[in-house]
């Protein structure tokens, strides 16, 4: 009983993060800054106000090298995901670009039989071809007759999907890692998290500097909208999503977070005034109803060894 509650738990807090996330393409939209500056300046924010939290209680322990050199393939990781989906964006818009970047799903399913050890069952394989169909429905376009430059859009948007996958499977490995050297002194997920957001802040940082864009944010309300970006869409929802992680498997994971572009859609909707069709209506439909499907009980997952 112990344990189902906490994999609800679980469940419920994957999905809020997973929806905060989905506001980020409308907040970087208002920011109005430089794809690669709101990049750079939501990890810096989120960096600091993730170090400041754990030094204000007092948490911060010190990490084995194994876990810093771990570290580094999160915030690398998330560096790139951030560069490409914002230029994606720009290309192809908030989101067929949020769309693009879920296709982690099948990189971290994959991730998650090779090397995890799990099994993916009829069922969760089901729920995965439901949730596609449907943001196809959502967001499907002719291939053959698009301009370059949006399919060039594309390919970024792919890219940001290997990217954000790699990031949710370094995240896990990071505590892992941390829980193998010394589970009674693992360090915190907002410490990881911490380290990881100032890595890619770094090199963001690097990467505007050889872009030669002004790190200077033009208004205050800019600069209100980094910092809600900053605390809601990258401390708090990646606080909710890496304590899911250590109760969830990969793959669950990867499909849970494709509440994101659904959330991405409906604010597009209800806030941009998007004009939507009945067919759109319905992959929203299919997409919730795979979601659903593919998070119920059926799934046999192998032990995974984390001595």
């Amino acid at each position: 009983m112990i344990e189902r509650s906490a994999q609800r738990t679980a469940l419920v807090s994957m999905l809020a993060g997973a929806a905060l996330i989905g506001t980020n393409g409308l907040m970087v939209r208002w920011a109005d800054t430089p794809p690669t500056i709101s990049a750079f300046y939501r990890m810096l924010f989120a960096g600091l106000m993730l170090a400041v939290l754990v030094a204000l209680r007092r948490d911060w322990r010190p990490l084995p090298r194994a876990v810093w050199l771990w570290s580094l393939l999160p915030a690398g990781a998330f560096a790139a995901d951030l560069w490409l989906w914002h230029r994606s964006i720009l290309l192809v818009g908030p989101g067929l670009a949020t769309l693009l970047a879920n296709a982690q799903v099948f990189f971290m399913a994959l991730a998650g039989v090779v090397l995890f050890g799990e099994r993916i069952g009829l069922r969760f394989v089901a729920g995965i071809a439901l949730a596609f169909f449907g943001l196809w429905l959502l967001l499907g376009a002719d291939w053959a007759h698009l301009p370059p430059e949006y399919r060039w859009g594309v390919w970024l948007g792919l890219a940001t999907g290997l990217c954000y996958a790699v990031y949710n499977i370094g995240l896990k490995t990071v505590q892992r890692v941390g829980a193998a050297h010394d589970a009674s002194r693992a360090a915190p997920i907002a410490q990881i998290l911490a380290i990881a957001s100032l890595g890619s802040a770094l090199l963001l940082g690097l990467a505007g500097a050889a872009e030669g864009v002004s790190f200077a944010i033009p208004t205050w309300a800019s600069l209100a909208w980094l910092l809600v970006l900053a605390v809601l869409g990258h401390c708090l929802s990646w606080i909710l999503i890496s304590r899911a992680m250590q109760r969830l498997g990969v793959a669950l994971v990867g499909l849970l977070l494709l509440v994101q572009p659904v959330c991405a859609f409906l604010l597009d909707v209800v806030l941009l005034q998007r004009p939507t069709l009945p067919r759109e209506w319905l992959g929203l439909g299919f997409t919730l109803a795979g979601i659903f499907l593919a998070s119920l009980k059926g799934r046999s997952r192998l032990p995974v060894d984390t001595t």
